[in-house]
């Protein structure tokens, strides 16, 4: 029994809204735990409430996808799956961190935070703009936009971290 086509549209907007639930927790997750300096158990709380967020709404997409034929973007579900795939690695490695309780290693974790955190905005990106049928972007016009909003995030990340200042 398959889905009715409202139906479909209802469940992309609920997966959308699951979605971006993720980008909400793990953003915050992702920022403070870069704040404080130092990987905390809340922050991992923040990680997992994303990760859980993320599967669920992919889940969903996925499962209207597969019931409207030939709908969705492949690039979107390989980069999609890859950035869950880091999610999950990300998670389950600030967890060894906090259980082996070493404070370099707690205090340089934001270093893989920030990393997964602009991969994962990646497929988000990419997932929104193709959405959006306004702009009728292809997957490569997406994938390009993408990288470079995520390109000038990181970019920013890093002058950021380094305190270098921009003179006008």
């Amino acid at each position: 029994m398959g889905m009715q086509m409202g139906s479909s549209t209802g469940m992309v907007i609920f997966a959308a809204a699951v979605i971006s639930l993720a980008l909400v927790f793990y953003t915050i997750g992702v920022f403070a735990e870069r704040r404080s300096g130092t990987l905390k158990p809340k922050h991992l709380a923040l990680f997992w409430t994303g990760f859980v967020f993320d599967t669920t709404g992919t889940t969903i997409m996925t499962l209207v996808a597969n019931t409207n034929t030939g709908a969705g973007s492949q690039l979107h579900a390989i980069t999609g799956g890859l950035a869950l795939s880091l999610m999950l690695f990300h998670a389950v490695w600030a967890t060894v961190v906090v259980i082996r309780g070493n404070d370099r290693s707690r205090s340089n974790f934001h270093r893989l935070s920030i990393c997964v955190w602009l991969f994962w905005l990646i497929p988000y990106t990419i997932g929104a703009l193709i959405g959006m049928p306004m702009f009728h972007l292809s997957d490569s016009m997406a994938l390009t936009a993408a990288v470079a909003v995520v390109l000038v995030l990181g970019i920013f990340f890093c002058l950021k971290a380094n305190k270098v200042r921009l003179h006008r």
